[in-house]
């Protein structure tokens, strides 16, 4: 069941496509990643067909030129060092990506999209930070993406940041039934380890829990993550992710689903949902947050 749903990083293609997980390949209607890995001055040309995209720099800069728009984004050395601007381009258009003249690593985040906006930038000094948890259960989002961050159709994408030792996505909790209070949505995980490796040998990452309760277990992960590792959550509790003490951890959050108006409504794991009241009286991590557009804190 692991290997359905838990994909670890590979080889980069000739294009620089390193990640690529489409509806179809996923098995689902609307969330889609991809990621580049681009040498210095590098293009990488794509339609955007019938999803609306987000580029994120993940390491380095880049210009992203949308049919007679072009975007300069600054980026970051690196997921741990910077919030990073971003640019938005809309369904049924031409789009190219090029490198820095250091090369770089990007994200596309996708979702198939109703409605075609406007191409336009996501300045760094918008996107909301915010901190969740408490304790070792403490965390840092970036919601570049978020319903309430950026207007999109339906694409909701998000950073996570977990200093080490700590956890997120905990209490677990899922999102996979149209009810009060919840949202289905399906949902990938891309991570990124601080100093971290994608060499199976290389000692401790991080860690990824998701199941479905029931007898059947129809989705039952327990994943040891690393640098360009990637989970899809078609549904099922996901949490927690664990980061090993002594390594960062970030992962960069793609979600989509049908519903209108776009949320992130889920539901816990009712045997862990007590969990939340625990936070109470408990300090946010004093290593939080360990960035903001300006740079490290």
């Amino acid at each position: 069941m692991t290997r359905e749903f838990y994909r670890r990083a590979g080889l980069t293609a000739p294009d620089g496509v390193a990640v690529d997980i489409t509806p179809a390949s996923a098995g689902w209607d609307f969330s889609s990643l991809r990621t580049l890995d681009l040498t210095a001055n590098q293009s990488y040309e794509f339609d955007t067909g019938d999803s609306e995209w987000i580029v994120l720099p993940l390491a380095g800069s880049c210009t992203v030129h949308c049919e007679t728009r072009s975007f300069a984004l600054e980026g970051r050395a690196s997921v741990f060092d910077r919030v990073s601007d971003f640019a938005y381009v809309p369904r049924d258009a031409r789009v190219t990506v090029v490198a820095s003249a250091q090369g770089g690593r990007y994200a596309l985040t996708g979702a198939r999209a109703r409605t075609r906006l406007p191409a336009r930038y996501g300045p760094a000094e918008d996107v909301p930070v915010e901190l969740r948890g408490a304790g070792n259960s403490s965390r840092q989002c970036n919601n570049f993406a978020s319903p309430d961050g950026f207007e999109t159709d339906r694409l909701i994408a998000v950073e996570v940041l977990t200093p080490g030792g700590n956890w997120s996505s905990y209490p677990p909790h899922k999102h996979d039934e149209v009810r009060e209070g919840e949202a289905k949505l399906e949902e990938i995980y891309y991570f990124e380890i601080a100093g971290g490796s994608t060499s199976v040998d290389a000692g401790p990452g991080g860690y990824q829990r998701v199941y479905s309760s029931g007898p059947d277990r129809r989705i039952d992960v327990l994943a040891e993550v690393r640098t360009g590792d990637t989970i899809c959550i078609p549904y099922g509790y996901h949490g927690p992710t664990m980061a090993a003490p002594g390594y960062d951890l970030y992962f960069l959050n793609v979600l989509a689903g049908e519903g209108l108006p776009r949320t992130m409504s889920f539901c816990d794991d009712p045997n862990h949902a007590w969990i939340r009241s625990s936070w109470s009286g408990q300090d946010i991590d004093p290593r939080l947050p360990m960035t903001s557009y300006r740079g490290r804190s």
